[in-house]
């Protein structure tokens, strides 16, 4: 059975990780690639949280297992941190996958107008505060073998072909 490709899409909230996905997916669907996307942010999205009993790892494991069954080779993986947790993915995919690994990066006012248009009030704010922090993290602690993209003043569609030409997908 041939090992999996796992391509990471890690970024600050607003960077805009789950729509450069889409767009990745929906360029591979007209190259006719076969792949799957998941969204990791929702695989332990609960309160409270279970992020101490790795429930976002072992959920992966399932849904990934269940994709490999019906011969899925290649995903997608959007969380916000996942270019920091690439030791961990890939035991929780298994097979040893060949990874990419991309950080997206996006300016404070790029991510504030994007935040702001499904966040409100005192979300705002709190989800405006964790962004910063989290891309100082990000920008710290990622390894120099990470790709990064800025997406200030991409279109969906133009990240996601910066990303499609970094994978031997097709």
């Amino acid at each position: 059975m041939p090992c999996s490709e796992l391509l990471l899409i890690g970024g600050r909230s607003g960077a805009g990780k789950s729509t450069a996905a889409f767009a990745l997916h929906d360029l591979l669907v007209r190259r006719d690639v076969r792949h799957a996307v998941i969204e990791g942010d929702a695989l332990d999205l609960a309160h409270p949280s279970p992020s101490e009993h790795g429930l976002a790892a072992r959920n992966l494991r399932v849904i990934w297992a269940n994709y490999r069954s019906l011969g899925y080779r290649r995903l997608i993986y959007t969380n916000t941190v996942s270019v920091l947790e690439t030791e961990a993915l890939v035991e929780a995919v298994g097979d040893a996958p060949k990874v990419t690994a991309v950080l997206l990066n996006a300016s404070d006012p790029t991510a504030e107008e994007r935040l702001s248009q499904r966040e409100r009030d005192e979300s705002l704010a709190v989800h405006l505060e964790r962004s910063r922090r989290t891309a100082a993290l990000l920008e710290r602690r990622a390894p120099s073998s990470v790709h990064r993209i800025t997406t200030d003043g991409l279109e969906p569609s133009d990240v996601a072909r910066r990303i499609a030409a970094l994978l031997d997908w097709g």
